[in-house]
């Protein structure tokens, strides 16, 4: 009777149908709505398990810092240091045209305005210029300036379903306003440090990062060169920064890293839940929950009001020290969380539980930029290499992590402690970024090989070395005046 028991049990077991034949089941006999199986087939973890390199888009001719699709998805569009802006076909991995942008420096984002037949194209550079490229019918594209910042301009954040406005954050500080309707920029304030410190006169924080909550479009959050994610109501800006409205509304920061001097914000992305993930530099990765914030005035908040807010999910085993790395969701419902690593390799967690399940090579040197495709589980990616790469799940015998993944995690985390025993102000650590992304148009040309390119990294290193002991000189006199292509 046992063994009948067992037998039983085994047979049981056995033969159940696994999920997804449930789903396959229910889908062909109308008892689930089609779209619904593809969201949930999108989101499983054998998928993202089995993303691998599907193609190159090759046509660059120096480091691709921005990658975007358009709205339908067929179409990728990439910003490079040659200052060049493409069009590619993803799918077929051909490009289909390119145009000069018209920026002086290297170009960080692309963003392709709505509902505009992807003939309107917003882009910012390290020249601080914010431009439009106007796609023609005879296939010319004109290009105009519509405003400017005093530094990098990194990202742009494009109003959700608007084919006129969007923002920009520059490292001066400011936040932009454009309407393509008008004809000038509006500024709207400048981000300032006395969210956190009103013990010391305000500073500017340099701004890295801009975006919109999609789910609130009031909403924005910036992320500069302090510890605080700070989270803006549009309704409430004055539209005159001669009119102080740097007032936001919730500031976002890990408990550990207030009143630390020694850590900035390199990316943020919202999720569909208005969840809003914080990327630092040389730390970790943190996850917020929406109005779980410090609130407008972390500084005047006590230690026992700090104990009752709820902690962040922590996302480790990356480093972000050598550029300004963006940080991603991926799946139908940002099931996922995406960042680049200096080790080269792109890191997949589950946003729940923070467990990693996807850990590929990306880039020889440094994957920057993460951009998941508006409706697939397709996945482009771009850093140090002049190409943009396209992901896809794909059946192959490569096992989701590598068997040296603890090794690799653990040289990430060894850097990131070897680095913490130098503290450095915000405005040093924005200082050494600006000399290291320096980078004269004689160094771009004669970059032909890899042997250059190691060569230059390892006089960076030394460089950088010697501005941490106070060798360095003013950036003006210093040899390592050139905008290096490991920043982007």
């Amino acid at each position: 009777m046992e063994n009948l028991h067992n037998h039983r049990s085994i047979t049981n077991t056995n033969t159940r149908p696994p999920r997804g034949f449930t789903d396959i089941f229910r889908r062909e006999f109308g008892l689930s709505h089609p779209n619904g199986f593809a969201r949930r087939f999108s989101a499983s973890e054998v998928l993202v398990k089995s993303l691998n390199l599907y193609g190159k888009l090759d046509g660059h001719e120096g480091c691709v810092n921005a990658v975007e699709f358009n709205s339908t998805g067929d179409l990728l569009v990439s910003g490079s240091d040659d200052r060049q802006v493409m069009f590619w076909n993803w799918a077929s991995k051909s490009r289909l045209f390119a145009y000069p942008s018209g920026h002086t420096d290297n170009i960080f984002q692309t963003k392709v305005m709505p509902f505009t037949d992807d003939c309107r194209i917003v882009t910012s550079a390290g020249d601080g210029q914010v431009r439009l490229g106007l796609l023609r019918d005879d296939s010319r594209v004109d290009t105009t300036m519509l405003g400017k910042h005093h530094g990098c301009v990194y990202k742009l954040a494009v109003e959700p379903g608007s084919p006129h406005i969007f923002y920009s954050s520059g490292e001066d500080g400011f936040i932009q306003h454009f309407d393509l309707r008008s004809s000038s920029a509006t500024k709207l304030f400048c981000c300032s440090s006395s969210v956190g410190n009103n013990k010391h006169l305000p500073s500017k924080i340099g701004l890295n990062s801009i975006v919109i909550d999609s789910r609130n479009p009031y909403y924005f959050a910036v992320g500069g060169s302090d510890e605080y994610a700070r989270v803006y109501d549009m309704r409430k800006c004055q539209w005159d920064s001669a009119r102080n409205s740097d007032r936001p509304v919730n500031t976002f920061c890990p408990r550990h890293l207030i009143g630390s001097n020694s850590v900035h914000i390199t990316g943020l992305a919202y999720s569909s839940f208005s969840e809003l993930l914080v990327s630092y530099n040389d730390e970790l990765i943190y996850l917020f929950e929406k109005n779980l914030g410090l609130g407008c005035s972390p500084s005047s908040a006590t230690s026992e009001d700090l104990k009752n807010v709820q902690e962040a999910q922590v996302y480790s085993g990356h480093r972000n020290a050598q550029t300004i790395k963006g940080v991603n969701f991926f799946g139908p419902n940002d099931e996922y969380v995406l960042s680049g690593s200096d080790c080269g390799h792109i890191f997949i967690w589950k946003k729940k539980e923070a467990k990693l399940v996807r850990l590929m090579i990306g880039d020889q040197h440094v994957v920057n930029q993460l951009e998941a495709h508006p409706h697939t589980p397709i996945l482009a990616t771009c850093g140090i290499e002049k190409n943009v790469k396209i992901w896809a799940p794909q059946r192959n015998n490569i096992p989701p992590l590598p068997l040296n993944v603890k090794e690799i995690m653990e040289a990430n985390r060894q850097g990131r402690e070897d680095r913490s025993r130098v503290t450095l102000t915000p405005d040093v650590i924005m200082h050494v970024l600006r000399l290291q992304r320096r980078q004269t148009l004689a160094y771009i040309e004669r970059r032909h090989n890899r042997a250059d390119i190691v060569s230059d990294e390892e006089d960076a290193e030394g460089y950088l070395l010697g501005f941490l002991d106070g060798d360095a000189s003013s950036e003006e006199d210093s040899p390592g005046n050139s905008r290096d292509c490991n920043i982007s």
